[in-house]
């Protein structure tokens, strides 16, 4: 399977409060929060498949930070950006615009946070795209 970097577009309907793993219970504000990840592993981008089925409630167990996030019932995933075969997750997570959740999906690296929020969609998914298309030919460009 192909894997490499992806960012999970997610809806937050109203405000929640989620107790995550080992960080403890976060209160999220309703609006949009963009989470940076990275499917570098043999299931490649299956992981995705994995957030959104719990996102849907076709699954339950939580593995990584924002699975607890997406665990509750007021969460959808509304786009998914995928940049086939890069190991840029921490490069994305700096460039993505949007208030960062402290300490949230980044603790296997020096990052602040991997969630970012905004109460604009277009803002948000903007800034995504943004990012991811420049990871991208920033690939091209340095494979010719």
């Amino acid at each position: 399977m192909t894997g490499g970097t992806y960012t999970l577009v997610i809806d937050l309907a109203e405000r929640a409060e989620v107790e995550v793993g080992a960080l403890g219970t976060y209160t999220f504000d309703p609006g949009w929060y963009a989470y940076v990840g990275s499917a570098n592993g043999a299931g490649g981008f299956a992981r995705v498949d994995r957030h959104q089925e719990l996102a849907t409630g076709e699954r339950d167990v939580r593995h990584w930070h924002v699975d607890y996030l997406l665990g509750h019932p007021a969460t959808a995933v509304d786009a998914v950006e995928r940049t086939p075969g890069a190991d840029a997750e921490c490069r994305v997570a700096a460039s993505v615009e949007g208030a960062p959740v402290p300490d949230f999906g980044c603790s296997d690296c020096g990052c602040d946070s991997h969630l970012f929020y905004d109460a604009s969609r277009a803002s948000l998914l903007g800034s995504v795209h943004e990012t991811h298309r420049s990871v991208r030919d920033e690939r091209v460009n340095t494979d010719l």
